[in-house]
Order: structure tokens, then C-alpha cells, then sequence
């Protein structure tokens, strides 16, 4: 197993412009730690739905890249999101699902993927065509390679250990984040709704 965040450092060595939706709790955490960026999106309070948002974002840009990094238990509260993505399979959009086996954010109880649930293999019978279980640190580069390719949606789950550090957290304030993502993305121009 690997180091959480170390492993979320790796993967966003070089990043260029990835668009990167962080999931609830640690995950934020770790790519906040890794460098807080205006093209970083960290979901404070809607465990389940990094992958929709991903997905989204994916579709609204289709000319950028998209990286979501989230956590077991996130992506078993939203499984059905799997199904929609593969379906969509939009070839801008990466999803790493950092696996320590345990619901971090109530208390460190034993998540399905400590029962034997298997993450990738349910995005594979989903459709996703590129699906990476790593749980070696030399394979880290690989996956980093594979996300900034655009030949088909890409899901990888990342073996990690309980998390360990510093609390590293992005900004609180969900319009600021909104607003600094939107300016860096669309260049300064903030699009507002009549």
C-alpha cells in the first residue's frame, strides 16, 4: 500500500493545466497539500458527487482535461455515476480513487472495498476501456502518462494507507472557489446568469 499523499503528489507532478475535482475530506486535502491552484475544484461538502462534477466539467470543456481524485467510500455512495461516465466515456476524463478500505470522514469505519468490493473490476463491467489497480509506487508514473492521454475514459484505483499527515485544507468559501476555477479557466471572463 502507499503513501496517500505522496501518491496524489506523484500523480500530479507535471500537471500542465489538469482540471482537478477533489473529492470530500483527505482527498482535497492531498492535492491541496501537493500546491493549491486556481484549476484545483475541492468538494467540501458533497460526498458522492466528484465523479458527476467530473463529468460534467468534462463535457462543458471538451478541449481540456479533467482529473478526479477521490476516495473509496465517495465512490460507493455514488457507484451509478460509474455507469453514466462509461456510457458518456468523454476521453477528457481521468478518475483515481484513492482506496484505503475505510469511511475516513465518520470515523475510520471498514468501507465494502475492505469486504472484498472491487472498485475497478465494477468500472471495467461498466464499459470504462483504460482501468489501472496500482499498488506499487513504480507504477505511479504510468498512470500520471495515462491520465494526460485522450484515448478513452481512464479509472484507477490507487492501494493507500490510512491517512497520516497534516491537514493541508483549500479555501472554505464554495463561491470563492467557484469564482477563482471559473476566472482561471475561462481566461479572466466570469460568466454571469441574467
Amino acid at each position: 500500500m502507499l503513501d496517500r499523499r505522496r501518491a496524489v503528489g506523484r500523480i500530479l507532478e507535471d500537471r500542465k493545466n489538469l482540471l482537478v475535482v477533489a473529492g470530500l475530506g483527505a482527498s482535497s486535502w492531498d492535492v491541496t497539500a501537493v500546491g493549491d491552484n486556481d484549476l484545483n475544484f475541492p468538494l467540501w461538502g458533497g460526498m458522492g458527487g466528484a465523479i458527476t462534477v467530473g463529468l460534467g466539467l468534462a463535457i462543458a470543456q471538451p478541449g481540456r482535461s479533467v482529473l478526479v481524485i477521490t476516495g473509496d467510500g465517495e465512490v460507493l455512495m455514488g457507484l451509478g455515476s460509474l455507469a453514466t461516465v462509461a456510457v458518456v466515456n468523454p476521453d477528457n476524463l481521468s478518475i483515481v480513487v484513492l482506496d484505503n478500505r475505510q469511511y475516513g470522514e465518520t470515523g475510520s469505519q471498514k468501507s465494502h472495498t475492505a469486504f472484498g468490493v472491487n472498485l475497478a473490476a465494477i468500472a471495467q463491467s461498466c464499459g470504462f476501456s483504460r482501468v489501472f489497480q496500482i499498488g506499487e509506487d513504480s507504477q505511479l508514473g504510468a498512470l500520471r502518462k495515462e491520465i494526460h492521454q485522450r484515448v478513452g475514459c481512464l479509472f484507477g484505483v490507487v492501494n493507500i494507507t490510512d491517512f497520516q499527515g497534516d491537514l493541508v485544507l483549500p479555501p472554505r468559501d464554495g463561491a470563492e472557489l467557484k469564482n477563482r476555477f471559473r476566472k482561471k479557466l475561462l481566461g479572466g471572463k466570469v460568466l454571469t446568469q441574467k
